[in-house]
């Protein structure tokens, strides 16, 4: 049976697409947080203002999880330069499963972010 050979350039493609879907999310939680601004002048209901605490608690606690995942994805990066110095193309098995260690990560937070995004806009469409 053969081995399936992972290679560096497919798993640092994959790094660059979560690269920039984290930062896309970071931008969006710019604007997120620009829109919570612009409800919180509009409104006083206490109701409503709980629900601006809570979109801006989870707007930073999210941001403060995709700036942890910029770092592993940093510290992954550097891992396989150090293989690429020693002229392994093919990664070692510890490095692949942290690899897809990470992918799951990376999906989960994809449906936590998601569903936080549709919680959100069901409330701007309620109070906009």
């Amino acid at each position: 049976m053969e081995k399936e050979i992972i290679y560096n350039s497919n798993l640092h493609f994959e790094h660059e697409i979560w690269r920039r879907e984290l930062f896309f999310w970071q931008d969006e939680l710019i604007i997120f947080n620009n829109r919570l601004s612009e409800l919180v002048t509009r409104w006083t209901k206490k109701e409503v203002l709980k629900q601006l605490d809570h979109f801006q608690n989870e707007f930073i606690l999210h941001g403060g999880v995709i700036e942890d995942l910029l770092e592993e994805i940093e510290i992954h990066e550097t891992r396989m330069a150090g293989q690429d110095l020693v002229s392994h193309d093919a990664m070692d098995t510890i490095l692949v499963k942290k690899h897809m260690e990470f992918r799951k990560k990376m999906e989960v937070q994809e449906e936590i972010y998601a569903d936080l995004k549709k919680d959100f806009f069901r409330f701007l469409t309620k109070y906009l």
